[in-house]
């Protein structure tokens, strides 16, 4: 028999500071040996949104390599993997300012006492404005419940973003796989038709720029039925908003309550790019048998 490699792991809950809530993520340390097929498997075998693994950084001046892997295909950039493994990376001593490689490129971040920020600069690229009707019958409702027209947005992972008028209307959404199919055939992106749906609370949002916001994010097709904390969407979110309006946007992202974890992200935006910022902690740890 094959000698098998044995890899140590643990597991955080990001975007939250109680347990078993948040967005889980599995931790891969010391995989520079792992390629990335077995990076692959092992992120299936888990079956979070995503897993991370971390690799020697190729610029010596620079804390870590991250690879970020959900259950079907690598992403060049997640927002909750990058907390998670900030705040995995202040708990084994590092920091507080650590630079992360991504597939987007260097990203500088802090991490201290269970919280962590990254910044990032990279531009939100609109990718397409998908049909009104077409993203209402891919949540299950209807058009007039959507508020503004959809937009398909980027910072290296697309969504499909959607204002709608209530929360019930948030509460309500029931994915219909063969519309998102039908969305994923029609607006080519990547993997998936990704819905990032949102309620923006008009009573807990000002005029100052603050908004309080309600997102449900979805990408089935991605074998996540739906996300319970999505900080690349929350960048992204971000970034639209700050366009929009011209002026800094600061967010405060409530997500996952509708699937029972609770998740905060914290989101600031300017012309000079992303902040996202929020807590993890720390769940499981073993050893992976390759």
């Amino acid at each position: 028999m094959t000698p098998r490699q044995t890899l140590d792991y643990c597991t955080y809950d990001v975007f939250t500071d109680q347990a078993f809530g948040g967005n889980p993520l599995a931790i891969v340390f010391e995989a520079d040996n792992l390629n990335a097929a077995q990076m692959q498997v092992i992120a299936r075998e888990f079956n979070f949104s995503e897993t991370v693994f971390f690799q020697t950084p190729k610029e010596a001046s620079h804390t870590m390599r991250l690879r970020i892997f959900t259950p079907t295909r690598e992403l060049p950039f997640a927002g909750h993997p990058t907390i998670g493994a900030a705040v995995a990376l202040s708990d084994l001593g590092h920091g507080p300012d650590l630079i992360l490689e991504l597939g987007v490129g260097a990203l500088p971040a802090k991490a201290e006492q269970g919280a962590a920020s990254f910044h990032a600069a990279q531009p939100v690229e609109t990718l397409a404005r998908p049909d009104a009707e077409l993203v209402a019958k891919t949540l299950g409702l209807l058009q007039t419940d959507i508020a503004k027209p959809p937009v398909m947005a980027s910072m290296g992972v697309p969504f499909t973003f959607t204002a709608l008028t209530s929360r019930a209307a948030l509460s309500n959404i029931e994915i219909d796989l063969t519309e998102m199919r039908t969305g994923n055939a029609r607006y080519p992106s990547g993997r998936d038709f990704s819905q990032a749906a949102y309620w923006r609370d008009d009573s807990a949002s000002n005029e100052a720029g603050h908004d309080v916001i309600h997102l449900r994010m979805f990408a089935p097709l991605d074998s996540i039925p739906e996300d319970p904390a999505t900080g690349s969407a929350a960048a992204t979110l971000a970034g639209l908003l700050c366009a929009d309006r011209g002026a800094p946007v600061s967010l405060t992202v409530y997500q996952g309550q509708d699937m029972g974890r609770p998740s905060v992200i914290k989101a600031q935006a300017s012309d000079n790019g992303v902040t996202i910022s929020g807590p993890a902690i720390k769940m499981m740890q073993g050893q992976i048998l390759v």
